[in-house]
């Protein structure tokens, strides 16, 4: 029975701080709550605003749009709001539905996608009449990309922070304007950064004209530097590869077509490289990027390795036809030789036997006189005029023919020219690379 008695006294004396602040406050059922705070309205409510970037999703080039996800904490003094702590059981802080209070009607002004994470139902309110709003964003913004120096380019976005309706006269924003201090902060925070690196975050607030008043803008710029190893591994090294292909193909016999297919497999692998980085860049680009040079370089000096190449062998060709020519005309002639000798024959007056019988004759007096001689000369200098001989014949034999030369000649000049012309375009590309600056374009 005692035990019993305790226990109702106890439950008299309970309390419930929560619910007692929010019928102090009358935040329930008073609806002026949802209107700007303000005791003066000739005064503008003043916001202390930070936004850090939670990660970086995506940054799309050939739509020239920045994917992020952004957290905004916000504080404000709203005069409505007084308790004192002692009375309510030393609570100075809750959180209460977000819909109970007034808070500032925040945008993104280069936002053009709604915002997809789900809002924070609760907002956090102090005995002193501080109150503290945190929102979650995944912002998809408009970025003007700089591609000149891709993949070794440095993006800057933007996103501006301001009120929808409200002027400066009635709403202003506050922030810390240490880039260091926000830069770190965000480091620290920071979740992902997907293939882009951050450099640094700045802040500058600023009045800006909105038809015919002004409002309170606060500018966020995000520098970050993309993260280019991959596109190394993946696209400026496989098509340096190709280029020396190309060169180690002069290497290669001109006599048959193996060498033009070779240059022509290499010529469309490249154009395949084309294709891919096409899809990559933006075609609103002011500047023709500098790795769309590289590759354009690339091509047109593989294109003319190729027409050199198509010439020499035009020129090789050309010699071998000239040699089937020769034969042909010397296969004539000797059938026009047998053709004469045997029509002298046929009208001959002498009879056939007696002419074969005086040739007969000539023949065996030129042989023995061929043998007399070559007995009278020396045994070792008969073999070295046989040796000579035979020797003049195979070179003759291997001696090239007029445009065989000239194509040999022209393909050497081409080879050191090519190689020096490709070298001056390459340190210009990569020295161009090196100290070229997106801002300066």
């Amino acid at each position: 029975m005692f035990t019993g008695f305790l226990f109702l006294l106890l439950l008299t004396e309970i309390k419930f701080p929560y619910e007692d602040v929010l019928n102090y406050l009358n935040l329930t059922k008073n609806k002026d709550k949802l209107v700007r705070p303000a005791k003066y309205f000739q005064r503008p409510t003043w916001v202390y605003l930070q936004m850090s970037i939670m990660a970086i999703l995506d940054v799309r080039e050939i739509d020239q749009t920045f994917v992020s996800f952004v957290g905004i904490y916000m504080k404000w003094e709203d005069p409505h709001i007084f308790w004192k702590p002692q009375n309510f059981g030393e609570l100075d802080k809750m959180r209460v539905p977000a819909n109970l209070l007034w808070k500032p009607d925040l945008m993104i002004e280069e936002m053009i996608e709604k915002d997809k994470a789900g809002p924070i139902p609760f907002i956090t309110i102090d005995s002193t009449g501080l109150v503290e709003h945190v929102r979650d964003l995944m912002v998809v913004s408009t970025c003007k990309m700089k591609m000149y120096t891709f993949p070794f380019d440095i993006q800057s976005c933007t996103l501006s922070l301001k009120s929808i309706i409200y002027p400066e006269e009635e709403l202003r924003f506050q922030v810390i304007n240490d880039s260091k201090l926000i830069t770190e902060w965000t480091r620290q925070m920071m979740r992902n950064e997907s293939e882009w690196f951050l450099l640094d975050i700045t802040v500058k607030g600023q009045s800006v004209p909105r038809f015919f008043e002004k409002q309170s803008v606060l500018i966020y710029t995000i520098r970050m530097k993309r993260r280019s190893a991959l596109y190394i591994a993946n696209f400026l090294v496989p098509i340096l590869v190709f280029f020396c292909l190309d060169l180690a193909s002069f290497l290669m016999s001109d006599s048959g077509g193996e060498k033009v297919s070779f240059k022509v497999t290499v010529l469309l692998a490249v154009t395949v490289m084309q294709l891919i980085l096409n899809e990559i860049l933006p075609s609103s680009s002011e500047w023709i990027p500098l790795i769309a040079v590289y590759c354009i370089g690339i091509f047109g000096l593989m294109m003319i390795s190729l027409l050199e190449t198509i010439l020499v062998m035009y020129l090789i060709e050309k010699d071998s036809a000239s040699k089937e020519k020769k034969a042909d005309k010397n296969r004539s002639l000797n059938v026009k030789k047998w053709t004469h000798c045997a029509c002298v024959c046929n009208v001959s007056d002498e009879p056939p036997s007696e002419l074969l019988s005086v040739a007969k004759e000539d023949k065996r007096s030129q042989l023995m006189e061929d043998s007399n001689s070559l007995e009278k000369l020396p045994d070792e200098m008969s073999e070295a005029v046989k040796a000579l001989s035979l020797l003049l014949s195979r070179m003759e034999e291997r001696k090239p023919d007029y445009w065989t030369r000239v194509a040999k000649k022209v393909d050497t000049i081409f080879f050191f020219v090519y190689v020096i012309v490709s070298t001056l375009f390459l340190v210009v590309i990569f020295s161009l690379w090196v100290n070229a600056k997106d801002e300066s374009w």
